[in-house]
C-alpha cells in the first residue's frame, strides 16, 4: 500500500500574518495618539511597507519550505511589530526618528536572510558534515572584536567590531555558529558522553572534556572581551544541549558549579562587573540612585510600578526617562504603557516560540536536528530570561537585547537567521 501524504493548506498561517501585521499597525497609530494626540503622518506608508514586507516573508516560507511549523514566523512578525513600533515612538520623543528608521531597514534585511537560510539549506542534516569548519568559524566570530584594530570597547565590553563605516556584532553570529557545531559533535558523541559511574551515574572524568573546553571558551569570552552577558548565554546553552543529548542531571549541577565558579572569578577580576553587581543590590539607595548606572535600574522599577496592571497606555508613559530604554530596557517601555498584562502578553509570546522550538524538537527523528532544534530555542529563552530577569532586578544587568523588540541590528538578523534554521528543521523528516 502506498502511504498518503497529506498536502499542506495553501493559506495555512496567513490568518495569524495578518493579524499580527494589524496589531503591530494598531500599536503603532496608538503610539502615535497617546505621545502626540494624532495619528502619526505616515502610518499609512508604516502599514503597507510592513505589510507587504510580512507577508512577503510569509509567502517565501510557504514556497521554500511548504511543511514548516506555521506559528513561528507569525509569532516573530508580531514582535518585530510590537518592538518597531515602540522604537519609533521612543526614538522620535528623544528627536532621532532615523535610528528606529535604521531599526525597520535590519528587520528588511533579517527576512531576507531568514529566506536565504531557506533557499541555500535544503536540510538542516547537510549542516552535519562540516563540524569543526563550522566550530572554528564560531570561535573565531566570538573571539574577533578582540584583534587590534578593529575591535571596539562600548560601555566597558569589547563587542564590536568596525570595518570603515560598517560595524557589527559578529559574536551574536558565531553563537548560532557554535549551536550548530555542538549539535553536531553532541549528536556523535552523546553515548559516550551518557555513560555515568557510580550511584549517581556522574560523568567519567575523560568525559568531563567537554564540559570543560566550553567553560574555558566562555572565561575567554568573559575575560577578553568583558561580555557577561554572551559568557552566560555561551555556556548556559552548551549545559542545557549536553543534558538533552545525553539524559544526565550530573552534567546539570556540574555545570551550575562551574558557572558559578566562572562568575566569582569574572567579579573578582573585573570592576565593571562588580560595578554592575553593585548596581543590582544598591540601585534604589537615595544615595546612588541620581548615577546613570544605578538610576536606569531605578527608573526601571519605578516604570514597572508606574504601569500597575493595566498601564498607561501606549504613548503616554516617560519610559525616555530611562537612559538605554531602546536596547536593554525595552521592557520596561513596555511594562509602564501595558502594565502586567501587557508584559505577560509579550511574555506569553515568547513562550509560544520557546513551546514550538521545543516541541519541532520532539518531533525530530534524527539526533542531529533534535540537538539543533533544542540549542536554538534554548538560546532564545535563556537571552529573553536574561534580559527581563535584569531590568527587573532578579539578577544583575548583562546588556543582552530582548530577541526581535529591542534595538540592535546585528542581534535581530542573527534571530531570524536562527528561526530560519528551526523552520527549515521543521519542514524536513519527522518520526
Amino acid at each position: 500500500m502506498s502511504a498518503v501524504v497529506a498536502r499542506p493548506r495553501l493559506l495555512r498561517g496567513l490568518p495569524l500574518v495578518v493579524v499580527a501585521v494589524a496589531a503591530s499597525v494598531l500599536a503603532y497609530v496608538l503610539q502615535g495618539l497617546g505621545f502626540a494626540d494624532a495619528v502619526p503622518s505616515d502610518v499609512t506608508l508604516f502599514a503597507v511597507l510592513f505589510g507587504v514586507t510580512a507577508v512577503a516573508g510569509w509567502a517565501a516560507v510557504r514556497w521554500l519550505a511548504p511543511r514548516a511549523d506555521p506559528i513561528l514566523y507569525p509569532v516573530a512578525v508580531l514582535l518585530s511589530g510590537l518592538g518597531l513600533a515602540m522604537l519609533f515612538r521612543l526614538m522620535v520623543a528623544r528627536g532621532h526618528p532615523e535610528i528606529a528608521q535604521n531599526q525597520a531597514i535590519w528587520l528588511g534585511v533579517g527576512l531576507l536572510c531568514l529566506i536565504a537560510v531557506l533557499w541555500f539549506v535544503k536540510d538542516v542534516r547537510q549542516l552535519d558534515a562540516f563540524t569543526y569548519t563550522i566550530g572554528l568559524a564560531g570561535v573565531i566570530l566570538l573571539l574577533l572584536p578582540v584583534l587590534p584594530g578593529i575591535g571596539e570597547v562600548v560601555n566597558g565590553a569589547r563587542l564590536w567590531v568596525r570595518f570603515g563605516p560598517i560595524a557589527f556584532q559578529p559574536a551574536e553570529f558565531g553563537r548560532v555558529l557554535i549551536v550548530i557545531f555542538l549539535a553536531s559533535y553532541l549528536a556523535a558523541k552523546r553515548e559516550l558522553l551518557a555513560e555515568g559511574v557510580g550511584r549517581w551515574g556522574l560523568p567519567r572524568a575523560k568525559d568531563l572534556g567537554p564540559l570543560l573546553m566550553a567553560w574555558g571558551l566562555s572565561l575567554a569570552v568573559l575575560f577578553l572581551e568583558r561580555d557577561m552577558g554572551a559568557s552566560l548565554l555561551l555556556f548556559g546553552v552548551f549545559v542545557v544541549m549536553l543534558w538533552v543529548a545525553t539524559g544526565r542531571p550530573a552534567y546539570l549541577w556540574i555545570g551550575g558549579l562551574l558557572f558559578v565558579l566562572g562568575a566569582l572569578l569574572g567579579y573578582l577580576a573585573f570592576s565593571h562587573v562588580q560595578d554592575r553587581v553593585d548596581y543590582w543590590l544598591h540601585a534604589l539607595d537615595p544615595a546612588t540612585v541620581h548615577d546613570i548606572g544605578y538610576g536606569q535600574l531605578a527608573q526601571s522599577w519605578f516604570a514597572l510600578a508606574s504601569g500597575g496592571m493595566v498601564g498607561t497606555g501606549l504613548g503616554q508613559g516617560s519610559p525616555t526617562l530611562i537612559p538605554y530604554v531602546g536596547s536593554d530596557f525595552i521592557f520596561s517601555a513596555f511594562g509602564e504603557e501595558l502594565g502586567m498584562l501587557g508584559t505577560s502578553a509579550l511574555l506569553l509570546l515568547y513562550l509560544v516560540l520557546v513551546g514550538r522550538g521545543l516541541r519541532i524538537g520532539v518531533d525530530q527523528g534524527n539526533p542531529f536536528a533534535k540537538l539543533l532544534a533544542v540549542g536554538i530555542t534554548a538560546t532564545l529563552a535563556l537571552q529573553t530570561f536574561v534580559i527581563v530577569a535584569g531590568v527587573t532586578r532578579l539578577i544583575p544587568l548583562t546588556g543582552v537585547p530582548l530577541p526581535l523588540v529591542s534595538y540592535g541590528g546585528t542581534s535581530k538578523v542573527a534571530t531570524f537567521v536562527m528561526l530560519g534554521l528551526l523552520l527549515r528543521t521543521s519542514s524536513g523528516e519527522r518520526t
